[in-house]
């Protein structure tokens, strides 16, 4: 393929990757300068030259991670797993070098240096990425794609990416088997057909695609994805397979390669080791943590609900935990003291699927549990049951006896972990979710877990809450 045919990165992902390099390192710098003067002012030792023997270790970190790499900066959290990587392998590099130097200056910037760069440039990067989804949103800033396949999978990629701007992909063209659409238009849900799935080359190097989606089709053999791989190297255009078998992504996804062959390789989903030790002491410390810092608020709220109908402050249902075993769930209540009995009177209004019962004006919530249902403050009793190594901070929803005795198969794989404070259901949309679309989440949690997962989970609902979207 000429030079002049290779689709140009657009200006936005520069902008965006010199955005991200730019506030990381202003962070770094602001960090080591004021850890600098501290240190200086307290200690003759050489802090200048720790101060560069810090940056030269971020620096080294951070680029081992290519945590600027700019396939990795604006969604998931592959971004916050590589910043991780790379302070952390920063930290290493620095305590291993004062041990082995025996350079007790380093500690201060062991201890306080790179930790507080992570508490600082997460946010950061954060904020960075909540600005270009909002560009998103309007239609900006998006990676032009072209799919490849059949016409239904192809249709369920489109519905995908319009659902969810923030990911950055908009389809722009379609080629299908026999180069034809659905409907008089000829199009895919909208999207012009611009040829057959063979010219897919051919119209990359027309149009300036930045993704090649393929999708399902009889077409696609091993051999042909290859040629199509090696007709895309001299391009700008990344090649996406759709793996069509199972939808599981994340850490658990690998490529390996068997008797020449490469092959996806799926391993188990991990309940037990280091990482579920970490989530456990993590879950407990943060739980107890969050009731000392809210039990003042905790406290006005009790009484909020107390003085509303001198009714109870708490209440508490029976929830089915990790391995469907049954423990007792407390929450501030929301309702009239004999909620759970008007509710057999309600199901013909239910306005959930699924096993669920929910109702957006439930005539059982009282007006001050209006206010703390919309704001999830009725959650926060929660808290204890994470102390007490029932929930988790992080995890699928936790459900009633009645409902786990409807569950199908799939939805009863949500009780190998523990049931959540937050989750993916509820910076998704919560009650507005299709019962299918919430049981796909907590399923996607359970199969994909991780510890940056988990952290992204946390800070996204942060802003669900605000937001009260979903939320009845």
């Amino acid at each position: 393929m000429p030079e002049s045919a290779r689709p140009m990165v657009a200006a936005w992902e520069r902008r965006y990757q010199l955005a991200v390099i730019g506030a990381d390192l202003a962070v770094i710098l602001g960090v080591v300068i004021t850890v600098n003067a501290i240190v200086g002012a307290v200690t003759a030792l050489h802090a200048s030259i720790f101060a560069v023997f810090t940056l030269a270790a971020v620096f080294v970190g951070l680029s081992g991670s290519r945590a600027w790499s700019a396939a990795a900066l604006g969604d998931g959290a592959e971004e916050f797993r590589r910043l991780y990587r790379g302070l952390f392998t920063a930290l290493v590099i620095l305590a291993i070098g004062g041990y082995a130097l025996s350079l007790e200056g380093l500690r201060p910037w062991v201890f306080l240096a790179v930790p507080a760069m992570a508490v600082i440039d997460f946010p950061v990067r954060y904020l960075l990425r909540r600005v270009l989804h909002k560009r998103r949103q309007v239609g900006r800033c998006l990676l032009p794609v072209l799919a490849a396949g059949g016409v239904g999978t192809v249709k369920d990629l489109i519905e995908r990416t319009r659902k969810a701007p923030h990911q950055g992909w908009r389809v722009e063209a379609v080629c299908t088997a026999d180069g034809l659409g659905t409907g008089p238009d000829g199009r895919v849900d909208g999207v012009p057909v611009v040829g057959r799935i063979e010219d897919v080359a051919e119209q990359v190097q027309r149009g300036g695609y930045r993704i090649v989606a393929v999708t399902a089709d009889a077409y696609w053999t091993p051999t042909r994805l290859q040629h199509l791989a090696w007709k895309l190297e001299n391009t700008s255009a990344d090649l996406v397979v759709a793996p069509v078998l199972m939808e599981v992504a994340g850490p658990r996804l690998h490529v390996t390669g068997v008797l020449g062959m490469p092959l996806l390789k799926l391993s188990a989903p991990v309940f037990t080791g280091a990482r579920r030790v970490v989530k456990e002491i993590v879950d407990r410390i943060g739980g107890a943590l969050l009731v000392a810092l809210l039990s003042p608020f905790l406290a006005a709220v009790a009484l909020t609900v107390k003085l509303g109908d001198g009714g109870s402050v708490f209440y508490k249902q029976r929830r089915i935990g990790k391995d469907g075993k049954a423990f007792t769930m407390i929450k501030f209540r929301t309702m009239v003291p004999d909620a759970h009995a008007q509710r057999y009177q309600l199901l013909a209004v239910n306005e959930a699927e699924g096993p669920l019962f929910k109702m957006r004006k439930d005539p059982r919530v009282t007006k001050i549990g209006a206010v703390l249902r919309r704001f999830s403050m009725d959650e926060l009793p929660q808290l204890f049951n994470v102390i007490a190594g029932q929930m988790s901070l992080v995890g699928p929803r936790p459900p009633l006896p009645e409902e786990t005795e409807r569950y199908s198969s799939d939805a009863r794989r949500r009780l190998l972990v523990k049931p959540g404070l937050t989750g993916l259901w509820q910076v998704s949309g919560r009650s507005d979710l299709p019962w299918e679309e919430a049981v796909r989440l907590d399923l996607r949690y359970v199969e994909d877990w991780s510890l940056a997962l988990d952290a992204l989970i946390l800070w996204k609902t942060v802003r669900a809450v605000l937001k009260g979207q979903g939320a009845y």
